[in-house]
């Protein structure tokens, strides 16, 4: 049967391919050619387009797209009290392309919340959609996996522990306010756990002196923090997936490293999945996903144009469902179709038929 509240049957990451008006008016703002209201007028005006699209395919959660933001996680993380983004040089690499190397650094305590401006990115989206806004933003784990210790100052924090319980406090109160604008699906975009499951960036976090089998028990309760104070009405998610920028990827390997911790030491209602290639391993580890939570299957790829057979689908829902029952699963595309403002090489239109594709096919499955 079909859903009421998110996440849907027929479900979306969250960012979609930018309109070539918005990349135009992104690029003059960058070279001063326009003021930074003209801007916000393109972006409020495309958002308002893209809303009516994600609509018009039948989805029943929006997003504005993350069509304000250049990095899926650097524009969130930089604007926390306490934190810095800045031009550096990359710790993690992906296979091929690599995007702008945008890092983050600790500049201050953390643990406070003067606001941010997606509050606001939020409220316009609530106030342009008859269905379900959706607000992703970067898990907390995505200020300390990619750097460690190098972007946490002793002299700031000489006790880990003491980071990493402000942090957790920084996104409780930031989720609590998403919560207060209205918003009442959020997604936390949680990246790490399958670089935990990578042989080679496991050896990476080893090297530089932290525990990749501790990691995954600290970042699970950094998120249970982080969505601690949220109000009973309010559906919390997480997306996994192995690295995405412009169809590259970071990592490989099955989840079945984390799975236990994932789906029972973690507080979290639902699970964007990566499982639209060999790199995400089998269906085995969904084993551990207990009564009353949701996977959401990313089976359709974000990363080519090439559209998915039905059948194909069809067939590895049915593999999926035989480790959690069909009442518990829904379908989406394995990621965002652009992680970063560059986007995946595919065209807009693709984009739209794999949308389509992935509601019409809940429809047929869950009626």
């Amino acid at each position: 049967m079909q859903r009421t509240k998110p996440p849907f049957r027929a479900d979306h990451v969250g960012s979609l391919l930018r309109s070539a008006s918005l990349k135009e008016a992104r690029a003059k703002r960058e070279k001063n050619e326009i003021t930074a209201e003209q801007l916000k007028a393109i972006e409020d005006r495309e958002i308002e387009a893209l809303i009516k699209k994600q609509e018009g395919v039948g989805l029943k959660s929006i997003t504005d797209g993350e069509y304000r933001r250049a990095f899926w996680n650097y524009d969130f993380l930089g604007k926390l009290d306490g934190v810095e983004a800045y031009l550096g040089e990359r710790k993690i690499q992906f296979q091929g392309k690599n995007p702008r190397p945008m890092m983050l650094r600790v500049i201050g305590k953390l643990g406070a919340f003067s606001g941010h401006p997606m509050i606001e990115h939020f409220k316009f989206l609530k106030g342009h959609t008859s269905q379900t806004p959706k607000m992703s933003i970067p898990s907390p784990s995505s200020l300390h996996f990619r750097y460690g210790r190098s972007a946490v100052p002793e002299s700031i924090y000489p006790d880990m522990d003491e980071f990493y319980r402000d942090l957790g406090q920084s996104y409780r109160k930031a989720v609590r306010a998403f919560a207060d604008a209205g918003c009442r699906y959020i997604q936390l975009d949680e990246v790490n756990f399958t670089y935990l499951c990578d042989p080679k960036l496991r050896q990476q976090v080893t090297e530089r002196g932290d525990d990749p089998n501790k990691l995954p028990h600290i970042y699970a309760n950094l998120l249970n923090t982080a969505i601690s104070d949220v109000p009973a009405d309010m559906t919390t998610a997480m997306h996994l997936c192995r690295g995405n920028f412009q169809s590259t990827f970071v990592a490989s390997g099955g989840y079945e490293p984390v799975a236990e911790i994932l789906f029972n030491e973690i507080n979290i209602q639902a699970y964007f999945m990566e499982y639209d290639s060999d790199r995400a391993g089998g269906f085995e580890p969904l084993r551990f996903v207990p009564k009353g939570k949701t996977v959401v299957l990313g089976l359709v790829t974000s990363k080519s144009g090439t559209l998915e057979s039905k059948d194909d689908l069809k067939r590895r829902i049915e593999e999926a469902s035989k480790y959690v029952p069909l009442d518990q699963l829904c379908l989406s595309p394995q990621c965002g179709f652009a992680s970063t403002e560059e986007g995946n090489i595919l065209a807009e239109d693709e984009q739209w038929a794999k949308l389509r594709t992935i509601v019409e096919l809940a429809d047929e499955i869950w009626g």
